[in-house]
Formats: C-alpha cells, structure tokens, sequence
C-alpha cells in the first residue's frame, strides 16, 4: 500500500515539481493524471471498493491528512515532503526578516523576488502574500519576530518549523500539498521523463517516431508577429523537432478564434489575451486555451493618416477620430485605450473603435473611412511607403517589452499530444533565440515576406524585423527593439491583461488575476523547455511593467486598477 521508490532524490523532486501540480493530480477516482500522456494511472492506494472512501473528506488536502494517518504514505514521502516545506520556510524567512528590516510600510507590499533560490518551484513566487502567511506562523509559533529569527537559523530550526508545520493551519496545508504532489510524482517517474530532452540529437525521421503526431496544421495570421510561427517552417526548426508542418494562413482574429474553439487545428498563432478570452468565455463561447510561450514583444505601431500628418502630435489629438484594431480582445486595442485614456481621450465616448483586418485598415485609411489603425507589421510600413500615413507612435513606447503574439493550443489537443506539444513548443522557443538576434533579422525577412506567408515586400518586412524604417514625416529610425523576441510568458502580463479587461467592460468586475494567469499562461514548461535548449530564462513568474505613464505591480492589480481610473476617470 505504500508509495516507495528507490529512484528519487530532493533535487529531481523540486525538478518535477515545477514540471507537474496538484492540478493534474484526480483522487475522485483513485487515479492520478499524467501530465505527459494525459492517462489516468492507478495511485496504488485506493481500495478496489468505493464505499469505503464514500465518508472522507472531499477537499483533497484534508483527505491527504486522513491518508497520512491510515498509513497510505511511506515514511519516505512524508520525510521528502517535510523536507520540501521547511526548504520553503527557509528561504521565505530570509525574504521576511530582510523586508521586515527594511521596509517602512504598515502594509508590508512585498517586492517581487528578482533573483529567488534557484531551486525553488514556481509556486512559491504565486502569491502576493505567500511569504507573510509562511512566515507569521514561524513568529507567532516562536513567540515574536526576534525569538523567530534566533531559532530559525540556530539550533532549533528543526524544531520550531516542525511544530509549526504541526499547528499553523496555512503551513500545514502547504505540507499536506507537498505529500500528495510528492506521492503522485514518485509514483510517475517511470511515464515523467520528457520525451524531447535529445530532440537536438536524433534525426528528424527518429524524432516522428517518438511523437503522437508529427503531420501538424498551425493557423497564422500574415502579419509580422507571427515571425517564429513562419520562419520556423523554412529555415527548419520544425523538421529540428521531427514536426512536418503546414501553415494555413487566416483571413482574421475571429476565424482563429472559431477554429480553436472547434479544434481545426493543432496550434494556432493568437494574439497574447486571445487564449485569456476564449478560456473565460468572453466575447465566444467557453473553451480551455493555454498559452505555450510569447512569440513576439512589442511589433505594434499606430499609424494616422497622411492628412493629419501636421495635427498629431498627442493621444488628445486623436479625439473624434475613427481608430482600427485587429481585434476587441487584442493587445492593439488594450494599449491603444491605455494610451487614450492617458491623454484624457475616453476611448468609448470620444473615439469610435472599429475591427478590421490588417490588410482591410490600408485600404480604409487611404479611402478616408479611418483615421488612424492600431496594428502590426508590416502594414505600418504599407501605409508609409504608399504615402497614405505616418508612424504617430510604436507600442514599445506604450509599453517596452509588451507581449503582442503567443503559440496557443487547445487543452484537450496537448491531453492527447503532450509529446507533439513539448516538440512544437521548443521549436518555436529555439526558433525565438534566432530571431532575437539582430544578425539574422534580414534571413529572416526573405523568408517569411514569400507569398505563402506574408505575400508582402522584403523591403516592409525587413524595416520591421530591423528597425531601421521610416516614418512617413521625413524621418529614418533605427529602434532595434520596434519588434523583438523573448518566449518567456511573464505571468505579469496576464495580470495587468485581465485588469484592462476590467477597466473596459470587457469582464466582469470581481476577477482572480493569480488564478486566470495560472490556468492560461504555461509559464512553468516554457522556462523548463527553454532550459532543456541550453537558455537561461527567468526564475520569477511576475515582475514589475513599466508602461509610458505608470508602473503596473503585479502583487497589488487591483490598487492598479483603482489607481488608474482614480486619475483618468474612466
């Protein structure tokens, strides 16, 4: 009955358990989920009978407790799990007492953690709070925050942080967490290895067959975010990864909406809060969306036409006018809001927001029906280079380093392809590090300008990719970073997404910004992948945003939020 494995150390578990979580974990049937092969395993604990679980306890940490005392869990689990928690206690207690040192606020706002122990999964960096509620037990148990600092790092360490696993209730139940992830990692370390570890070594024809599939469909949409999406198909980071791939190019944002939710495809290109969106229901139905890594940051630029060339000069010359975005859940439209509302615009009253496709705002800009669009590349371009607009101001400007476009597939799709999915998603994290570099920005422009995808001049293209570009007043720019490539999906950025979504109506007002990024955002495997390829990703899930007009911190969104419509009005 007991769970035991003689293949297990502390160092491999803190792996796995930044790999696996108590999400996939399913005790209301005795089994336990892999994450890998997306089965049901048997957890070699639960009576054949049912009746006999029919009066424990449904909240699964409660239920761990009641195990732990039938005897279920070996010694071994439970020692590794204490081990895991007074690890964590450690490590938050130097957090506590150093901030308790210096910081002078009664509230205590925890700075985010820059550089955490690297051994530290990403849970422990979740909440806003984590470390206060960790630590106020350790005082109270030892008797003030004095008596805590000698004992936790004297000789009754392993005393104070065992009695308060015992009776501080949130500590306990960080222990009792740790007993059943720990039982259900040891107990998948035979299915748990990452089939792509060696997908740099094998060949491609060695490589499909360690897939579920390799023959996938990926929709994009023709438009300078989707560089990784693109490029990876002709300079071979698909075939790297034993994945024959064809691209299927779509007409708008709804089209990829649609055939997500329908499962059309095994992958899509989306704009960053799309896979937001879809999984909340909002503006279509309801459909589980994860998001498997950024493909671009910044990418976007607002373009007037030609004809106000001499009266924009600030979002508040933009009042009355007829603005296009590619999307109401898109990146475009909530930076472009943010940027009105700074400028005293309110962009429901005093602008009206129309949806067009990239292609479609050209064509309307030169015939007078808008004045201005928010979009990527490298329709900006189109507009300078006919004569029909100018570059009024780039995204990075609104926000350096906004996510714009991501890799988003269908949850049920990496249940039944998780293999497939590890594979695509490294190559689009690989195909990232080479598009970040400067050097390589012009290959890439030929490559993906080609009909087949962008069908658009290398020239536009490569003034993107390069940010060597003009302006359509006179000037030539050089900004390196117009558009840039980092996969890594800052949990932040879910954060400040979802309270824009707030700020406009676009959902409703009572929101766990920590439990939507944790549901979406697949930021955990992206840092694992990324590792696996030899790169040195972030070790933090959130970090402070400096936008043009505020700091966002991700610990306090609300007070953001409030903040925002406190000084704007709206």
């Amino acid at each position: 009955m007991a769970i035991l494995s003689s293949n297990y150390s502390l160092e491999s578990t803190y792996s796995l358990e930044s790999t696996y979580s108590l999400d996939s974990i399913g005790l209301h049937t005795g089994l336990i989920k892999c994450p890998n092969c997306g089965q049901f395993h048997s957890n070699a604990m639960a009576p054949h009978g049912h009746a006999v679980w029919a009066d424990m306890p449904k909240d699964t940490v409660d239920l761990t407790q009641d195990l732990i005392k039938m005897g279920v869990y070996s010694s071994e689990v439970v020692d590794l799990a204490k081990t895991l928690t007074e690890n964590q206690l450690k490590v938050s207690l130097s957090q506590f007492f150093r901030d308790s040192l210096f910081e002078r606020s009664a509230s205590r706002n925890r700075l985010i953690l820059e550089q955490p122990d690297l051994e530290q999964p990403d849970y422990e960096l979740n909440s806003s709070n984590l470390v206060d509620r960790l630590c106020l037990e350790v005082v109270q148990e030892a008797g003030g925050i004095q008596a805590a600092f000698a004992a936790a790092f004297g000789d009754r360490q392993g005393e104070l942080f065992e009695n308060t696993i015992k009776t501080g209730k949130f500590n306990r139940r960080q222990f009792l967490a740790r007993v059943l992830t720990v039982a259900a990692l040891i107990m998948l370390t035979n299915c748990q290895k990452d089939n792509t570890a060696d997908l740099t070594s094998d060949s491609p024809n060695d490589l499909a067959q360690k897939l579920e599939k390799n023959q996938l469909k990926i929709g994009f949409m023709p438009v300078t975010c989707a560089t990784p999406i693109i490029m990876s198909q002709p300079l071979g980071f698909y075939e790297k990864y034993g994945l024959k791939v064809e691209l299927v190019k779509m007409q708008n944002w709804a089209q990829v909406r649609d055939a997500a939710i329908a499962g059309e495809l095994d992958a899509y290109h989306m704009i960053a809060a799309m896979p937001l969106a879809i999984s909340l229901g909002l503006g279509s139905a309801r459909f589980p969306i994860k998001l498997a890594s950024i493909e671009n940051i910044n990418g976007n630029a607002m373009t007037a036409a030609i004809k106000h060339k001499n009266k924009v000069k600030s979002a508040a010359n933009l009042k009355g006018f007829t603005i296009a975005i590619p999307f109401i859940y898109s990146m475009n439209n909530l930076l472009l809001r943010y940027y009105l509302a700074a400028g005293g615009v309110n962009p429901d009253r005093d602008v009206k927001l129309v949806v067009l496709t990239p292609a479609d705002m050209v064509i309307k800009l030169a015939n007078g029906e808008i004045d201005a669009m928010m979009c990527p590349g490298p329709f900006n371009q189109t507009a300078v280079a006919e004569k029909l607009g100018f570059i009024h101001i780039l995204s990075s400007e609104i926000w350096p380093g906004h996510p714009c476009c991501c890799l988003a597939t269908g949850q049920p799709w990496i249940e039944e392809n998780p293999t497939t999915f590890r594979a695509l998603n490294k190559a689009i994290i690989d195909g990232c590090n080479y598009a970040s570099q400067s050097q390589h920005r012009p290959e890439i422009a030929r490559a993906i300008a080609a009909p087949e995808y962008l069908n658009q001049p290398e020239s536009l293209v490569k003034a993107v990719l390069t940010g060597s570009f003009e302006d359509g007043l006179g000037n030539t720019h050089n900004v390196r970073d117009r558009i840039d490539f980092d996969p890594y999906p800052w949990k932040s950025f879910s954060y400040w997404i979802t309270t824009q979504f707030q700020r406009w109506n676009l959902m409703p007002s009572n929101v766990d910004h920590e439990a939507i990024a944790d549901e979406v955002f697949l930021t955990g495997l992206a840092r694992h992948l990324a590792k696996k390829l030899g790169q040195t990703p972030p070790t933090v899930i959130l970090r402070k945003e400096q936008l043009k007009y505020d700091q966002f911190d991700p610990t306090d969104p609300e007070s953001y939020l409030q903040g925002q419509i406190k000084k704007h009005g709206f």
